[in-house]
This record gives structure tokens, C-alpha cells and sequence, in this order.
């Protein structure tokens, strides 16, 4: 079985893609849309990421025994979190979210949580966050 050809015109070349002109509607100009509207926003800064954005994930040595139910929330929100490629960015998202930092790691794209003693906002304990990589103590700072 041959591969099937895109239709001709009669002067036997292939047609333009087809695109809605500007129209005029009960005297209205109506142009077509250009360019779509860009949605990502950094969550540090909330600017708008141009390109493809840096993602964080907050992923749990353990896993639970039993899932969340679905009347309370999860302890924290895994991601993915989507920042421009700078880390002071994720570090200010840190800052506000009231997270602290593990001066041992480094801003990476899976961090580990670390539930820390203490009330944090809204009755939920506090947390810090690192990358997991070291084999020592943590040293947790403001992010």
C-alpha cells in the first residue's frame, strides 16, 4: 500500500495551510489571535518563565502507610514546582513558604522534606529542605 499524498490545487501545487483571516462583524474588527496568552509563572518570583521553566519536586524517603484521606490534606504539596533556571528563585519560594534550607546541599530538582520539632503555620510541622545527598547531620538555615 502506497503513502498517501496531501491534496493538490488545480494549479498543482500544495495548498497553504489554512488560517482564519481578520473578519468585520456587525462593524467590528475581529483579527485573528497571533500568539497565545504564556501561563507559566515562576513560584518564586511570579514573573513569567520564558522557555521551559526549572521544576522542583518534594518527594518523601518514606512513603505512608496509608494514603491521605481525601477529607485531609497532605503534610506538604510534592510538585512539581516550576521556577526560572536562577536558584535564589526556589530559595525565595522557600522563604515565604516558611521552609528551611540544609546549607549542606544544594537547590536540586527532587528535594527530600525533613519534619522539624515545633508548630509551623497552621498546625502543620515545620519543615526543612535538602537535597538528600550528604551522609551527615543536617544544618538547616533561613532560605
Amino acid at each position: 500500500m502506497g503513502a498517501i499524498a496531501a491534496p493538490e490545487s488545480s494549479s498543482g501545487r500544495f495548498p497553504a495551510p489554512r488560517t482564519i483571516p481578520a473578519m468585520d462583524y456587525l462593524g467590528v474588527r475581529i483579527p485573528t489571535i497571533v500568539k497565545d496568552n504564556v501561563s507559566i509563572r515562576c513560584d518564586g518570583c511570579l514573573e513569567v518563565i520564558d522557555g521551559t521553566p526549572w521544576r522542583i519536586n518534594i518527594l518523601d524517603t518514606v512513603a505512608a502507610e496509608t494514603p491521605v484521606s481525601w477529607a485531609d490534606r497532605p503534610p506538604i504539596n510534592p510538585g512539581p514546582f516550576e521556577f526560572h533556571g536562577d536558584p535564589a528563585h526556589v530559595r525565595a519560594w522557600m522563604r515565604r513558604k516558611g521552609y528551611l534550607f540544609c546549607r549542606k546541599g544544594e537547590v536540586r530538582e527532587i528535594m527530600r522534606p525533613i519534619p522539624l520539632p515545633g508548630d509551623g503555620t497552621e498546625g502543620a510541622p515545620r519543615l526543612g529542605l535538602c537535597d538528600g545527598l550528604h551522609r551527615d547531620d543536617h544544618e538547616l538555615i533561613p532560605a
